[in-house]
């Protein structure tokens, strides 16, 4: 009978942690619906031969789930600004809007409110630093696009760490005094490191107090100011997200008795823009990966630990299925580049010769994307990659414009055609109404199960902490 209560309270210990939350990671997927999680994971499955189900996310292993509902005040579609500001302060703003409410006035952010009580705070991501998403946690604007009054408030923030691509446009207007972002923050008492392994070196220093780590090797933001790299892109040295986390734990930790960090994946949503299903579900397991840094600390910090995973919105309408009762998604391991670069790739071989045969579109085809090769194309899909070459050639297949970046015809119709094939179907290349996932593990975790509001995960956040 002892043995049976002993194993009992270790089972509601482990469901129900007890103790005091010290630590919070609030992890963000922007753009990440239900069906991209399990889109990631039906794929993985099939490309390592295992059974549907058998190869888990970290995220979807939690105990505790729910879903959010995730409109804004304006809309039944939001945009990342009032959706950031709804997962920071909870409460509902309109479109484009940042850290405010629609009359304008300021709403404190769980990030300002745990600043203020002695916690530590670390805002990542694998897009710019002030973009929507982390500026929701530290900016009051009404226009998510005004970039350098963003990047003066980061600066004027003091919260202890930043990560991410960079700032969007450091120098500011032409034409103006604008100071540089980076040495305003270096004003503040900041340190700017560029890549994974002065990140970490700098994150050593003791006399180090604010510490931003980032990609771009240029203080004009020139490399990669708007995003690192997507994962199926990525080069040996570029920064990950999963080393931004693995700077900030250690960083944090050392200069604070609590910490409180937003880690947003940031490149799901964009990939999702450009309807491109391999490249976004690479973007899944990518924040996982992160993730799983995050649930080291958790297991050494079992009673101390609160990790909460959401989204802001979905992207894409991402529909897994488009005809008969099949998924072919094994196929999508043959696309060896995003449609971005595949696109660039299209465009410098037209910039190279204005009518290059059809034989080399052909080559880069088959090269990235298995045409011809592992994936067979009927002669219908052949003519119809034609037809769009045959209009790049006179000039009229101009690109299609999303919303990061302009994708050339050619690269987007191959993209298309593999999805498809996938049996992958999208509805659009904007965000949807879709509800997101929640998933939660550690102290006080169960206080997030079930349906919610996207306006309910922050003070949710707050109640964990102060229960």
């Amino acid at each position: 009978m002892k043995r049976i209560i002993l194993l009992l309270c270790t089972v509601l210990c482990t469901l129900y942690a007890i103790g005091e939350v010290k630590y919070v990671f609030y992890f963000i997927g922007d753009g990440m619906g239900a069906n991209q999680v399990l889109g990631a994971e039906m794929y993985q499955s099939a490309i390592t031969g295992q059974p549907l189900g058998r190869v888990q996310t970290l995220m979807t292993t939690f105990p505790y789930s729910g879903h959010a509902s995730s409109y804004s005040k304006s809309n039944g579609i939001t945009d990342s600004a009032a959706a950031g500001t709804c997962l920071a302060t909870g409460s509902k703003t309109t479109n484009g809007t940042l850290g405010l409410d629609e009359d304008g006035e300021r709403l404190k952010t769980i990030a300002e409110t745990l600043k203020e009580e002695g916690w530590g705070i670390g805002i990542m991501t694998t897009v710019a630093i002030d973009h929507a998403t982390p500026a929701a946690f530290y900016a009051h604007v009404r226009e998510r696009d005004a970039y350098y009054k963003i990047g003066e408030q980061l600066a004027e923030s003091q919260f202890d760490f930043f990560g991410g691509a960079g700032f969007h446009h450091p120098q500011g207007k032409k034409d103006t005094k604008d100071v540089n972002l980076y040495r305003l923050a270096e004003k503040n008492g900041y340190v700017i490191a560029h890549g994974a392994e002065e990140g970490f070196a700098e994150s050593q220093k003791s006399k180090v107090e604010r510490l931003i780590l980032v990609q771009s090797t240029d203080d004009q933001g020139a490399k990669h100011g708007s995003n690192v790299p997507y994962a199926i892109d990525r080069k040996e040295g570029d920064l990950t997200l999963k080393q931004i986390v693995e700077t900030a734990i250690p960083f944090l930790e050392a200069r604070h008795d609590k910490f409180f960090m937003m880690v947003e994946g940031g490149m799901i949503d964009y990939a999702c823009h450009g309807d491109d299903a391999a490249t976004a579900f690479g973007e899944v397991w990518d924040m996982d990966e992160a993730m799983k840094v995050a649930y080291d600390f958790y297991k050494a910090h079992p009673e101390e630990t609160l990790i909460v995973v959401t989204a802001d919105h979905e992207t894409g309408g991402l529909a897994l299925g488009n005809s008969d009762y099949t998924l072919h998604l094994d196929l999508l391991q043959n696309q060896k580049c995003s449609a971005w670069v595949l696109s660039d790739q299209f465009t410098q071989l037209f910039n190279e010769n204005k009518k290059p045969s059809w034989n080399e579109v052909k080559k880069i085809y088959t090269e990235q994307l298995g045409f011809w090769k592992e994936v067979e194309i009927s002669c219908e899909e052949e003519q119809a990659l034609k037809e769009v070459y045959k209009k790049a050639c006179q000039g009229k297949a101009k690109s299609t414009k999303t919303m990061y970046k302009d994708i050339n015809k050619l690269g987007e119709a191959g993209i298309a055609l593999l999805n498809e094939k996938a049996h992958i179907g999208w509805t659009t290349r904007a965000h949807s109404a879709h509800a997101v996932p929640i998933f939660a593990i550690g102290v006080n975790a169960e206080l997030f199960s079930g349906w919610k509001d996207n306006t309910d995960i922050a003070p949710t956040i707050l109640k964990a902490i102060e229960k």
